[in-house]
């Protein structure tokens, strides 16, 4: 066998992948390589490591003789070679630099990086004289880096030691830079400092990352304050290009001043006065948080410092600034959204990543520090501690967070030494994976087990992190003993009012009842409630979410399935917390059918159920309580509760739509009207027929939750019954069944109102068909005509249903249309109705059903289309708005633009009288004009937390657009 072949094979046992590869670079290096072998099978990546020595000993082929005799030399060299191609990269260029290698310490980066470019460290202000000073800065770093690295990866150094070094050398070249700067631009007349932030002002920095800095600048004595603000303005320019200029060497990495006032639309450089204005006055919440991480790093540290004492105290007082709490929930939400757009892989923003951990922090510190100064750390896993000690987190999340934050930031550097490049992703390869598992002492398995390592770490954190602001509230409150520190009383109600609770005592006592106690269910709402309350923060209201759980835990806590239901269903309890938090109305439901909560677990439970089924069960139960009518009522009137909470959730889950929730709750009424008459009817049934004829809102399929039922009571003696029997019958009929919708019962009432029948109030409450039709030949006027274009069979006798509506169709769809007369009164009477109708103090503008562009508006010109045309247009012929808009088009009687106008608007103001309802638990016609009102309803409506202003220039553009097209169609003008 050839020896190339053993020697391959040989190769491959000691862990090489590619042993014949391996086995050719041995054989074609310039020195013999065999008694270094050995050595490579303990690194990473030992074909790695072995492309990049024998590049080395071609260039330094005394590089051998020093390996032999310096083993800690030569663990820390091939360690580096075995994990980063980039530091090989460099040391083939600088082989000198080895050496460095073998020091135990190195001395002051600052010093050294400024010797490099030719400045004298002593100096008050080092200027670089260096013919190349950029490339000889960065030969300079990359050594101490490749030291700090294999230091690193042979355990010498600790993962907080490694991050302050590189925030250290990050601070030392940027100072050279700045002599760089200074080189170019005469700063004698400008004092300049440079104020790390991020993870270089926490000292937490990775190996390649933005160094994240702001620019302060003062003049100095005598100097005009303009000129050394454009002098420091150049000198920061020169020493940002200085970093990311490229060169044979590369580049350092981007200096990155976006965190300054006004970003990057604001100057680059500011005075330290000019500094405090802006964060006094415009600052927001996300400014201060990243403000906890400023520390001076170069240039005058005098300056710098003074500038870090004065916004310190605005730091710690954030949480008193106006709209904090709503900041503070914004920047949850991004970060959430962050994790949810990122990939799983992503090792910063993906689910459990590192700015999971680092933000919850972030925040924690800003809504505590302010009372506790203990808390005031700028690095993450210092400040996590404090926090843990203080009380303010569970001291075993602390340690599971901190585990997974160090583990995650050891993998991320990692892969940042690699190619020295930017990154976060975790790679699919397998040798990329396998070099990752070995680096990190995974021998047997490393591919498996960093892979399940890494999953499990996130998933954790992800976990901890959920919880990471609720579970000290369950502590704060609980009687159980603990040995560690609680969150005090104080530092509870703090919590939760920057997390949206505005009755956080309140809150505090709800937790209390919920969770104290040793018995299993206080046990399960323990381990629920973190949970869920980060899930009501997020609702519109909070504070009603929570004591909507309460309320509902006290009804159902015994059930044995309600809460292993929460519990195990995390659909049940997200879309329970979402509803809770947004709608009274349906709040007010589950108090009374609380085994509803059943129905959220999937959208297929929500969606609306075929008016048969339900004809069927209100049926069913009406059967069942024959003989007693208020029971039976009773049994309906709950399954009418029961699917007004279904198409409630339905709705406030986005899952329908406003025409869908009006058809919904329009056919339920009409099957709540069928079975209360079928329970009412009784021995009437064998006097005269009876049928119940919907009207308005009903009519048109278009009901509110808040709607009445407009209807009409019509009636037909049977053959051989006298009619005066007949109609009293009949009256006594429509009396029983109000009485019955009407008694006193926990759901909301379904009041039927008969008003719209002939001569109204004064009129009989019931009619034979022939009395409709003599009144309607002889006395109706033409509104009665424009009401009747709503009339529909609802309940009762089909067929006599049928005839009425076939009676009235002569009416309400007149053959010839209307006469010009008849026109002109109907805009009359809309005007009239505009000036006379509208409540006394409300804003016509904000006024849904009787404002400009509102319902009202939309459904006359609806009508007018409808009463002049439907006569002789039989696609006119329906009771529904939207649908005679769409008829009018298919017609040629309306343009399509002015159809797409009106629907907007009105189904923009159908969804707000909707909402008002949801979400008061009581009807409303006006866009509230109190700010905490609408912020809740536009919420409801689906805009952002601070979108309230946003929901109301959209109602206030919908209906003005819709005004000018009434004007224009309805009105003639």
């Amino acid at each position: 066998m050839p020896r190339i072949e053993s020697t391959a094979a040989r190769l491959a046992k000691l862990g090489f992948a590619d042993g014949a590869r391996a086995a050719q670079l041995v054989r074609q290096a310039p020195a013999g390589l065999d008694d270094v072998l050995e050595s490579l099978v303990d690194v990473a990546d030992p074909d790695l490591a072995l492309v990049s020595l024998t590049r080395l000993t071609e260039r330094e082929p005394a590089v051998l003789d020093t390996l032999r005799h310096d083993e800690d030399l030569r663990t820390r060299l091939l360690a580096v070679l075995g994990v980063s191609a980039a530091l090989g990269e460099h040391l083939v260029r600088h082989p000198g630099q080895i050496a460095l290698l073998a020091e135990p310490r190195l001395g002051e980066a600052r010093a050294e990086l400024l010797r490099a470019v030719g400045a004298e460290p002593d100096a008050a202000e080092p200027v670089a004289t260096e013919a190349d000073a950029l490339v000889a800065l960065r030969v300079a770093y990359r050594g101490r880096l490749t030291h700090l690295a294999a230091r690193d990866l042979t355990g010498q150094a600790t993962l907080q030691e490694v991050m302050a070094e590189l925030s250290d050398l990050a601070g030392a070249a940027l100072e050279a830079a700045l002599a760089i700067a200074r080189a170019e631009t005469d700063a004698s007349q400008v004092r300049l400092a440079v104020i790390g932030m991020g993870k270089c002002g926490a000292r937490e920095l990775n190996y390649i990352s933005d160094v994240d800095v702001i620019f302060v600048a003062e003049p100095r004595e005598g100097a005009d304050e303009a000129k050394a603000l454009r002098t420091a303005t150049r000198l920061a320019q020169a020493m940002m290009r200085a970093c990311t200029a490229t060169t044979p060497e590369g580049s350092l990495w981007e200096v990155d001043a976006g965190l300054r006032p006004e970003g990057r639309s604001g100057p680059l450089v500011r005075t330290l006065g000019s500094h405090l204005a802006y964060y006094r006055r415009w600052a927001k919440t996300w400014e201060f948080q990243a403000l906890l991480k400023a520390r001076p790093v170069a240039g005058d540290l005098e300056l710098g410092a003074a500038y870090v004492e004065a916004v310190n105290d605005m730091v710690w007082s954030a949480a008193t600034r106006e709209r904090f709490v709503e900041d503070v929930q914004a920047m949850r939400r991004r970060v959430e959204a962050h994790v949810r757009a990122e990939g799983e892989r992503q090792l910063k923003l993906g689910p459990g990543g590192l700015r999971d951990i680092e933000f919850a922090v972030q925040l924690l510190q800003l809504v505590h520090g302010r009372l506790d100064p203990l808390l005031r750390r700028r690095a993450t896993l210092p400040a996590l501690a404090a926090l843990s000690r203080g009380g303010y987190v569970g001291r075993d999340d602390s340690r599971g967070l901190a585990e997974a934050y160090s583990y995650l930031r050891q993998v991320e550097h990692l892969l940042q030494l690699h190619r020295l490049r930017r990154t976060h992703i975790v790679p699919t390869g397998e040798a990329d994976l396998r070099r990752l598992g070995r680096a990190l002492g995974m021998q047997t398995d490393p591919v498996g087990e960093f892979t399940a390592r890494w999953r499990r770490h996130a998933m954790e954190a992800r976990r901890l992190h959920e919880k990471l602001f609720y579970r000290p509230l369950l502590q704060a409150v609980s009687r159980l003993q603990e040995s560690e520190a609680r969150l005090s009383a104080t530092a509870a109600a703090a919590r939760l009012e920057a997390l949206g609770y505005v009755d956080p005592n309140g809150a505090l006592r709800h937790l209390a009842a919920l969770t104290s106690g040793v018995s299993r269910r206080a046990a399960i709402q323990r381990t629920l409630l973190p949970v869920m309350l980060g899930w009501f923060a997020d609702t519109p209201d909070p504070d009603a979410a929570l004591l909507g759980f309460r309320q509902v835990s006290d009804k159902l806590g015994s059930t044995p399935w309600y809460l292993r239901l929460l519990r195990d269903e995390t659909a049940v309890a997200a879309r329970m917390a979402r509803v809770l938090g947004t709608s009274r109305y349906a709040t007010g439901l589950l108090m009374h059918a609380p085994d509803a909560i059943t129905m959220l677990g999937s959208d297929q439970e929500l969606a609306v159920r075929p008016v048969e089924s339900l004809l069927g069960e209100a049926s069913a139960a009406v059967s069942r309580h024959a003989g007693n009518p208020e029971t039976a009522v009773a049994a309906v009137r709950a399954l009418r509760r029961k699917e007004l909470f279904r198409t409630a959730v339905a709705d406030i889950s986005g899952l329908v739509g406003i025409e869908t929730v009006g058809a919904a709750l329009s056919a339920l009424t009409d099957v709540t009207l069928q079975a209360a008459l079928d329970a009412a009817l009784g021995k009437a049934a064998n006097v005269t027929s009876f049928a119940i004829i919907a009207m308005g809102r009903l009519g048109g399929m278009e009901c509110s939750y808040a709607s009445d039922a407009d209807i009409m009571f019509v009636h037909s003696p049977l053959p051989g019954v006298e009619e005066r029997e007949a109609t009293d019958a009949a009256f006594a009929v429509a009396n029983e069944l109000r009485r019955l919708l009407s008694l006193p019962a926990p759901d909301p009432p379904l009041i039927i109102d008969p008003d719209l029948r002939p001569e109204g109030r004064q009129g009989p409450l019931v009619r034979t068909l022939a009395s409709y039709r003599a009144y309607y030949s002889r006395w109706s006027s033409p509104w009665e005509s424009q009401a009747l274009l709503r009339a529909r069979f609802s309940a009762g006798d089909a067929e006599l249903g049928a005839a009425f509506v076939a009676m009235i169709d002569e009416l309400r769809y007149p053959q010839g249309g209307l006469h010009d007369d008849a026109v002109r009164e109907i805009r009359r009477l809309k005007a009239r109705m505009e000036a006379e109708r509208l409540p006394r103090g409300a804003d016509p503008g904000l006024h849904t059903k009787l404002g400009p562009g509102g319902l009202s508006d939309v459904e006359w010109v609806a009508q007018l289309l409808q009463l002049c045309h439907a006569g002789t247009l039989p696609s006119l012929r329906t009771t529904r708005t939207l649908g005679a808009l769409r008829a009018a088009v298919a017609e040629g009687l309306l343009g399509p633009a002015d159809e797409a106008v009106l629907a907007e608007a009105w189904r923009f103001a159908s969804r707000i009288r909707d909402a008002i309802m949801l979400v008061r638990g009581r009807p409303g016609d006006s866009v509230p004009r109190d700010a905490g009102q609408r912020k809740l309803l536009a919420q409801t409506l689906g805009y952002p937390p601070d979108g309230s202003e946003d929901f109301l220039d959209d109602y206030r553009r919908v209906t003005r657009r819709a005004r000018l097209v009434v004007d224009r169609v309805f009105y003639g003008g």
